[in-house]
């Protein structure tokens, strides 16, 4: 079978195959195990791989150059309208010579795949719509308009649309999905958390604004004034890093926030087995996996309201939902640390739901998907 996938995630050549964003390969790996070719769309990168990368595990894999969408200024946006017929022949010819039609969504290249599929309605198709799938969710204009396009059965056929969550009044083609990182063979038996001060925060992911960064370092400063021992270290890179890292030095918060950049999976498991909490103050999700992932290991998340991430965390039985008001997330905070019983059900109701959602599952549901 040939597997045809459009994405957005830049590819870097790297020997006979690519690398690209650690997380999605990944999860391509699993895909990649039922075909026998991967053609995919996406925009070429210039550069070595670092430690946040990873190369595809496919002997046979082709990556058709799409050049990089974006409207954020005017000189980009003339740009890509004049790529545009590039860009739309070039996910056509992907998707003519495909046997399996697979789109990452959202994204602009997901919103130029949910046009040119159109064209091949007998093909079998998936689409992972890897964020917010909330109907009453305000969302760029762009994420709406691919969310319509893949909730209509007319122009979009043959077609299984994997989204985080149950919402309802949903197209047949609609299908609650969700993703894993960790096999059933490391869950491990009669490990028993122990939580005492000092306690250990982290944050896992792109340092952005969306993520919010910042609010991570303020909950810790808030906390540390209160006379509570913490520290928080984090995991990851991105615009907002120096900004974090001013922010650090302003409040003199440097023996107890540290920056730890990108780090291989290895280093960060380690950090969710070792940490108290972890922290995604994020603006907007779909099924964010460092949420399921700190769980897998009893490391209570402490997470914003959005997505599916109240579901995730049982509605607040399995970690902390952050609240508009941060003094009241300071005090809910505060409660929670002087109350040692309370936090570890946290944790092992936590370690019990995540451990439902392993690689073992996923790989079963793609290869049904498949098939």
């Amino acid at each position: 079978m040939k597997l045809a996938i459009i994405t957005h995630v830049p590819h870097i050549p790297q020997g006979d195959t690519y690398a690209g964003y650690g997380p999605y390969v990944r999860e391509m790996n699993l895909w990649a195990k039922y075909a026998d070719s991967l053609e995919i769309a996406a925009p070429i990168a210039k550069g070595s791989p670092d430690n946040i990368h990873l190369p595809y595990d496919h002997t046979n894999v082709r990556v058709f150059h799409v050049p990089s969408m974006a409207f954020t200024s005017l000189g980009k946006g003339i740009m890509t309208l004049l790529n545009l017929p590039v860009i739309l022949f070039q996910l056509w010819r992907v998707m003519r010579r495909a046997d399996h039609i697979h789109l990452r969504c959202p994204g602009t290249l997901g919103l130029m795949g949910c046009f040119v599929q159109i064209l091949f309605p007998r093909k079998p198709k998936t689409a992972k719509y890897a964020g917010n799938w909330d109907p009453n969710a305000k969302q760029p204009f762009s994420y709406r308009l691919q969310k319509k396009l893949l909730s209509n059965t007319f122009l979009t056929r043959n077609m299984k649309v994997l989204v985080y969550g149950e919402w309802p009044n949903q197209t047949k083609n609609i299908v609650p999905f969700f993703t894993a990182t960790y096999r059933e063979s490391k869950i491990e038996v009669g490990t028993k958390r122990h939580f005492v001060s000092s306690f250990k925060f982290m944050f896992v992911g792109t340092l952005s604004p969306g993520k919010q960064p910042e609010y991570a370092v303020q909950l810790i400063k808030d906390l540390h004034e209160k006379g509570i021992p913490c520290q928080l270290d984090f995991y990851g890179d991105g615009v907002e890093a120096e900004n974090v890292r001013s922010i650090v030095e302003k409040l003199q918060l440097d023996e107890i926030v540290t920056l730890h950049g990108n780090q291989t999976s290895e280093t960060v498991e380690i950090a969710y087995k070792t940490s108290d909490f972890m922290v995604l103050p994020s603006r907007s999700e779909g099924w964010p996996k460092v949420v399921a992932e700190a769980m897998f290991w009893g490391c209570i998340p402490i997470a914003s309201q959005v997505s599916c991430v109240p579901w995730m965390l049982g509605f607040g039985e399995r970690g902390v939902l952050l609240e508009p008001d941060h003094s009241e997330n300071v005090k809910q905070l505060g409660e929670l640390l002087g109350d040692s019983d309370r936090m570890l059900q946290m944790s092992e109701t936590g370690q019990q739901w995540s451990h439902a959602y392993t690689l073992d599952r996923f790989e079963g549901e793609i290869k049904s998907l498949l098939q």
